[in-house]
């Protein structure tokens, strides 16, 4: 996992954290996760373009939550920034011959299943009260 899919997941978290308190701007965002705004710009979109936010316009706009906390998981946050595959063979096996007879393919094929399973597992919701949890 790139630092796409990191920090991505950073910033829906944040503004899941602060979604109570109207839109969050990108300025905000970027001074409390401590990145660029022309990064973070970089993040949103795919976010916004995968239907997790939505922007306000005008003063005091900026980035709101597009559905409910629990209905979006973190593989879904990371699978809208980035590809996330332990080798490319998994997705594409006709680039090697060795497919079947590799036995570390095997082992890229559990180890990408296990975090799916774990990333899918996992919501926006238990998140925020993972971070609350480490804020008090």
């Amino acid at each position: 996992m790139s630092t796409k899919g990191r920090y991505g997941a950073r910033a829906m978290l944040d503004i899941a954290m602060h979604d109570d308190k109207g839109p969050v701007s990108l300025r905000d965002l970027a001074q409390r996760q401590e990145l660029s705004v022309k990064y973070l710009e970089q993040l949103i979109q795919p976010l916004k373009a995968a239907g997790f936010i939505t922007s306000v316009r005008g003063a005091g706009g900026g980035y709101v939550l597009a559905k409910e906390p629990s209905d979006i998981n973190l593989l879904q946050i990371i699978q809208a920034l980035e590809k996330l595959t332990t080798s490319d063979c998994l997705d594409n096996p006709q680039i090697c011959g060795r497919v079947e007879i590799c036995a570390t393919h095997d082992v890229w094929k559990e180890i990408q299943s296990s975090t799916n399973h774990i990333l899918g597992s996992l919501t926006l919701q238990d998140m925020i009260e993972k971070q609350r949890q480490k804020l008090a």
